[in-house]
Order: C-alpha cells, then structure tokens, then sequence
C-alpha cells in the first residue's frame, strides 16, 4: 500500500492506495476516528452493494463497530442533482444523524460528489470518508476535495470545498469495473501526464498492456502517480485560484460534449478525451508544442480508446461552454498544453480558435476512434 498526503491550510488527510483495503476497511476507520460516531452512513449505489456490502459489513463487524445505515443513490449523471442530495438529508434526519456522525461516500465520481456535498451541507458540515470504486474516482474526483452537484446549465455549478477524513483507492473493487469504464478513467490519468509528469507518461505509453489487462502492480502506479500529481497540485492551489485549474485539461469541451448530449452518450472520462483532443487542435495552432509532442499525446489518447462516436453542431457545442465554471467576468479561461507534462491557463482564447478546435475535434469524433 501506498500513502499520499494531501495538506492543505483547511485540511490534512491520506490517500491510501492498494488492494485489500475495503476487506480492513473497519480497522483503518478506528485508526482515524476513535472512538467511531454511533450513527455511520454508507452512501452507494445498489449495484456496488449487491457486490461489496458483505465485506463492508463483515469488515465492520469484525472490528466490532456499529452497524452502519446504507443510504442508496441511483446510478447516473441524470442523478446528480439537489433533489437526491434532499432526499438523502432527509433519510439522515429520519435515521437521527446528528453533528457527530460520519458520512462514507462508497461508490464512482457521482456518489463521491453528491456525498462530499451532503457532508458539507448536513448540519453545516460533518465528517466524511471516500471510497472510490471506479478508476476515475481513485485518481482524480475522490482527491481535492471538490464537491457538488449539476444545474442543468451545467456541470458541477452548484457545490463546495468540502475535504474527507481520508480516502481509501482499492484496486481490488477494479476487478469487476467493465472494460469501458476503465478506459474512460484512464484517461483522467493520461490528463494528469500531460499536464504534469512526463514519467507517468511514458509509463503509460510502455505499459498499455499491463494496464489494460489490469495488472494489480501497473494498476497501482498508475493510481499512485495520478494521486500524487493531484495532491502536489492541490497542496498549491487548495481553492482553485490559479495553478489548480491545469487539472481542467479539455475539461472545457468535454463538459460541454456532456451537457450537449444530456450526459446520455459518453462517459465522463470519454468527454475529457475528446475535449484534449479540441485543447491539442488550439495548442498546435498556437505552435505552444511541437507537432512531434502534439501526434505522442494524440496518440496515447487513442491507445487507451476507443472513443464513442458523437454527432452534433459546433454552434450547440461553443453555447454550452458558456456555462464553464471556469469564466470570471465574461473571460474565457482555456487551459492550454504546452508540453508533454506542462499546461497554463490561457484568457484570450477567441471564438474563432474555440470554433476551429470544436470543428477539428467533431470531424474526427463523428466516427469516432478505434484502438
């Protein structure tokens, strides 16, 4: 197992990462929280608890802890919304959660951010436990802290910084995560190499099989890496004032291809993909990296697709970007590539370059990719 520490002025806490630990979770709870608060809450989904309550379950009986109260959220970004964050509230008061109990987000990026949220919010904040169980949330939406939910303006515009007591990434729960799935997360992986450590990279690059193939220890690097670049990233930038929004990497088109298409025909991690491809087009153009760095990065990109297909205009697409949560005061702020394992955040992006690699990207996202 391995250990990265997130500190930040509001919040120190350790990100585990490993295999096993969901199997220990109980004991690990006592090591950060003792004594346990008499009323803990498991936020998930139906289909993760058919699969792992047994073992939550068993893992809390053996280290002799009170029996915690399962709260289900339906699967789906449809789902992330105030009305399930009420609804969950509601439970709690019905199950007489107070100040003192603690909230355990067990499941993919929707559960974290509506479970970070409601812990924000409950009672005017408690304590909460991440436990992410798709690769996308290990290496990235469980880490920093970011909580919320969607408008239906747009992604994540209602929301709060909101840090947990700790963050357990088992690589185990991967096993049974579909091949799409993990794709889509790796790509949160690949986002971090570009913007930040060329050795995760070309790891990346060499080892495609392994991780593909979800070998525990290519896996577990992976993870470690992203987690680290993210912590490092988040321990300058806690609030998102400036070095922090390189982690937006084509998240700009990417959420715009998400709110466009009614979050309905891509994946998260898909969308991110197809949006670096859109930052790398303006990139290029720019001539802020060589056409040499642009083709390696397109092409890990496409080693770890395929990529769904998407059709729809560029103009529906440009308007969807204006919900950005990343615009102050009517200014566009694009994060840019400028190097294999660097990225800056840009304020003059014109709507001729932001149209030009909307078109670029649709053209080729209108078969999409193969591997």
């Amino acid at each position: 197992m391995q250990s990265i520490r997130v500190e930040t002025p509001s919040a120190k806490y350790e990100v585990h990462v490993g295999s096993g630990l969901v199997e220990t979770l109980g004991v690990r709870l006592k090591r950060i929280i003792d004594p346990l608060p008499r009323r803990v809450f498991i936020v998930t989904s139906p289909e993760i608890w058919a699969r792992w309550g047994e073992v939550v379950i068993g893992s809390s009986t053996a280290a002799m802890l009170h029996s915690p109260i399962v709260l289900f959220l339906p699967p789906g970004e449809k789902n992330k919304t105030f009305a399930n964050v009420e609804k969950l509230a509601r439970q709690m008061v019905e199950a007489e959660a107070d100040r003192g109990s603690l909230l355990i987000a067990f499941g993919g990026g929707i559960v974290g951010d509506i479970t970070g949220f409601l812990a924000a919010i409950y009672m005017r904040g408690i304590a909460y436990v991440q436990i992410p169980t798709t690769f996308l949330a290990q290496v990235d939406s469980s880490v920093g802290g970011k909580t919320g939910v969607n408008l239906p303006e747009g992604k994540n515009l209602i929301g709060s910084f909101h840090h947990p007591l700790a963050v357990f990434a088992d690589s185990r729960v991967l096993g049974t995560l579909d091949d799409r799935e993990l794709r889509a997360g790796l790509m949160e992986s690949v986002k971090a190499g570009f913007i930040r450590d060329r050795a995760l990279v070309r790891f990346m690059e060499e080892n495609s099989a392994a991780i593909l193939a979800r070998d525990p220890k290519a896996l577990e690097k992976v993870i470690a890496a992203s987690v680290r670049m993210k912590a490092d990233v988040v321990n300058r930038d806690e609030r998102e004032g400036g070095l922090r929004m390189i982690l937006n990497l084509g998240h700009t088109v990417g959420h715009a291809i998400e709110q466009a298409t009614g979050y309905k025909t891509l994946l998260h991690g898909e969308a991110i993909a197809w949006g670096m491809i859109a930052a790398l087009h303006v990139a290029i153009k720019r001539r802020t990296i060589s056409p040499l760095e642009a083709a390696r990065m397109d092409a890990l990109i496409h080693l770890y697709g395929p990529l769904p297909a998407i059709k729809i205009s560029a103009n529906k697409l440009i308007q969807a970007t204006t919900g950005d949560k990343k615009n102050i005061g009517g200014v566009r702020r694009f994060v840019l590539p400028v190097g294999i394992g660097d990225a800056t955040v840009i304020e003059d992006l014109t709507h001729t370059e932001l149209e030009a690699a909307i078109k670029f990207m649709l053209t080729q996202a209108a078969q999409g990719s193969q591997i």
